[in-house]
């Protein structure tokens, strides 16, 4: 089970317009502990930032499932809040659990497709409540290969 991580990097950076503005932006990263979090984040940065920056936030991120997708056009991370419905026998009524879920897509309209793509197997039934887009530019996945070497 991952257990996620948002990290965020403050650095100056070079605009198309040759400007240089100082920037704040969000990644999620798999890690144990805020430690290997921070850890993870600046190695992972390293190769693309040039100059000094600074790890101005980590805070754990709840998030039950994510649905990553290989195409090219797919550049966004949308956050879905899905409701489980399940019926109480004894008080004969419905119950609602919710989760956060992120979906990797191009658009809001792909998103929703990507997020029922991957729910097809389940057996409860669900319903979306809410999707909106992130900010979050990059997912940094743990690699359990790595761990294991």
């Amino acid at each position: 089970m991952a257990n996620w991580f948002e990290c965020k990097v403050k650095y100056e950076k070079t605009l198309d317009t040759g400007v240089i503005k100082t920037v704040t932006e969000p990644y999620l990263v798999d890690a144990l502990s805020f430690t290997e979090a921070e850890n993870r984040f600046i190695e992972q940065l390293k190769p693309y930032i040039s100059g000094e920056f600074s790890v101005t936030d980590i805070k754990r991120a709840k998030i039950a499932e994510m649905f990553d997708s290989e195409m090219d056009s797919d550049d966004r991370w949308y956050k879905a809040k899905v409701a489980f419905v399940t019926m109480d026998e004894k008080k004969g009524v419905e119950k609602r659990s919710y989760q956060t879920m992120l979906v990797k897509a191009g658009t809001l309209r792909g998103a929703l497709k990507n997020l029922e793509d991957g729910m097809k197997g389940t057996m409860s039934d669900w319903e979306v409540v809410s999707l909106a887009d992130t900010p979050i530019l990059d997912v940094f996945h743990y690699d359990y290969g790595a761990a294991k070497e």
